[in-house]
Parts: C-alpha cells; sequence; structure tokens
C-alpha cells in the first residue's frame, strides 16, 4: 500500500499522548470518586473491560482516519464487462465527395465517434486510419476522449486498400505487427496463415468501399475471421454517386455497398449505412462484453474513512450504555 500525503502518517504518533492523557484522567478521576467513598461494587476484571473497550475502539477509531487522511493507494482486483473495439476510417481521396453531407469523412467521424461515445468505460478501443496502407492512430485504449481526439484528427489521402485497413485493425488488436503471406490469400488459403486467436474483438469498418488495391478485401475478412474478430461494415457515400477532384482531374466516386456487405458477412457481422441514423447504435448492441478481472491501483480512502466511523461508533455506543456519556 502506498500514500499521496504519507505526511500526516506522523500524526499516529500522537495516539501514545492521547492514550497517557486519558489514563491519567481516569485515574484521577477514580481518585476523586474513592476519596468521596464511591467505590465500585463491580468484579474488577469486568469492570476493566468496560473502561478499556471504549477508549480502545476511539484510539484505533483515530488511527485508521488518520490513515484515511494520508489517501491510501492499494491495488485491487475488480470485475469489469469489457470488449476490444477498432475503429477504422477510410482516408482515401475519395472521401473527400460531397455526395453525403457536409462529406463522406465528415459523415464517417460522425458516426464513428456517436460509437465510440456510446462505449461502456471498460471497452479498450483503437483507431485506424487507412489509404493506400494503413496506420494506427490510436492503439487500444480506456480513454474513450483520446480516441475520439485521433479521430478527429485523421486527415485524407491517397488510394483505397480495404484489405490494409482491416489487417492494420488486427495489428492493433494483436498489439504487434502481423505478417500475411499474400500469396497464400490470393489463392485464398487463408487455413495456411496463423494470425493468432483474438476472439470476441470487434473492427468497425467505416468506408466508400471503393478498393483500388490488389489485395482482395473478402478474402482479408476472411482470413481476419479465422482469427476470431468480427467486422460489422458502415458504407459511406450513394450508390449513383458524384465526382471529386484530384491532382488536376475529376473523378468518379460511388459507394461500392456490396464489397462491404461481403467483408461483413464472411465474419458473421453487418453491413449498416450511414445515412441510418441508427448505425452506431446498431453496431454497438452487436459488440460482445465479456467479463474479466482488471488490477487497478486505485485510492481506498473512502474505505478506511468508513472503518473510522464505525469505529467511532461502535465506542461511543458502548460508552453510553455503560455509562451514560461518552468517553
Amino acid at each position: 500500500m502506498t500514500f499521496r500525503a504519507p505526511e500526516v502518517l506522523l500524526a499516529l504518533l500522537l495516539l501514545p499522548f492521547v492514550l497517557a492523557g486519558y489514563v491519567r484522567r481516569r485515574r484521577r478521576r477514580a481518585a476523586a470518586l474513592g476519596a468521596k467513598g464511591l467505590i465500585s461494587t463491580e468484579p474488577a476484571r469486568k469492570r476493566s473491560v468496560r473502561e478499556r473497550l471504549p477508549v480502545a475502539l476511539f484510539i484505533a477509531a483515530l488511527a485508521v482516519l488518520t490513515v484515511a487522511c494520508a489517501r491510501p493507494m492499494a491495488t485491487i482486483k475488480l470485475p469489469q464487462r469489457t470488449a476490444t473495439v477498432v475503429v477504422a476510417i477510410d482516408l482515401s481521396n475519395s472521401m473527400a465527395a460531397t455526395d453525403v453531407k457536409p462529406s463522406r469523412i465528415d459523415a464517417a467521424k460522425t458516426v464513428a465517434s456517436d460509437f465510440v461515445r456510446q462505449q461502456p468505460s471498460g471497452v479498450r478501443i483503437g483507431v485506424v486510419g487507412f489509404g493506400a496502407t494503413g496506420i494506427i492512430a490510436q492503439p487500444l485504449t480506456a480513454d474513450h476522449a483520446v480516441a475520439l481526439s485521433a479521430i478527429d484528427h485523421l486527415s485524407l489521402g491517397g488510394g483505397t486498400s480495404l484489405g490494409e485497413g482491416v489487417l492494420t485493425s488486427l495489428d492493433a488488436i494483436a498489439g504487434k505487427t502481423l505478417h500475411v503471406n499474400l500469396t497464400a490469400l490470393a489463392n485464398d488459403d487463408s487455413g495456411e496463415i496463423d494470425l493468432g486467436y483474438y476472439g470476441g474483438a470487434t473492427i468497425v469498418l467505416i468506408s466508400d468501399g471503393e478498393d483500388t488495391s490488389a489485395t482482395d478485401p473478402v478474402n482479408m475478412a476472411r482470413l481476419v475471421s479465422t482469427a476470431g474478430v468480427r467486422i460489422q461494415t458502415v458504407g459511406v457515400g450513394t450508390t449513383v454517386g458524384t465526382t471529386v477532384h484530384i491532382g488536376g482531374f475529376t473523378i468518379a466516386t460511388a459507394l461500392d455497398a456490396a464489397t462491404l456487405e461481403s467483408v461483413a458477412k464472411v465474419t458473421n457481422g453487418s453491413y449498416h449505412s450511414v445515412n441510418d441514423g441508427s448505425a452506431a447504435s446498431a453496431i454497438s448492441k452487436s459488440i460482445k462484453l465479456h467479463l474479466t478481472v482488471v488490477t487497478e491501483h486505485t485510492e481506498v480512502t473512502a474505505l478506511f474513512a468508513m472503518a473510522g466511523v464505525l469505529l467511532l461508533a461502535l465506542g461511543a455506543v458502548l460508552s453510553m450504555l455503560w455509562f451514560g456519556r461518552v468517553i
């Protein structure tokens, strides 16, 4: 056990003086009563217990309350409902399109932020941004404010590789860089690739679904499913589409919902539209929370304060019952 204000513990050195003062006071009182001929007929052993127990409780209470004032810290194990989620957001240039107002990327950030705010405190959340490659913008954290800040600071650029987004998300879940045999993946030999097992984890993939890479995102999703990870997808954009201006060129872009649906389906996940106001809530309901025991170094001042007050109360009650007054 440690203390945030250890200097307060010096007050414990005063307790022997408090006890000595009480003993002197009791002796003087006994002497005064004896001088008046008032001598207790109660058995000495019983009288000794009644005289000493209340004061012992008071001294113990003062000691415990002094420790409480020192703000004790203890390492304790607590049950907590938790889950692991990575929010992966498409940062390709096509996400600048405005067929969803105010833009695809702004709509993606909004649904991602709404989702994070709905999560219980025990859920660890990571943030991944992906274009032609993926980057972990925020490793897994239980500090949801940090995750929200990471989402807010994502910026656009480059092409799109849904497969890289999925793999980088799995890296964030695993806490290390995983390596995939792309030849085996291209042949759909996902069963031959062992990435470990992370059962119960979820990837929330937010994208317009347009993929410009050679890696098949469905095969990558199937591989991730063998690691026990489920993918929930959110489509951003419209199937009618629009155009965006990139490097002096005008490029047509439209939502590819079919690809996103396939990515989700092979992992037993679901596809959602960003235009559906309940997308964040629907995904939140799909997150599997499990009970785990976490070790926390936390302040336990309240426990000591409560114990001290109970000792004081018990001492006061016994003193009133036996002597008609509080010692």
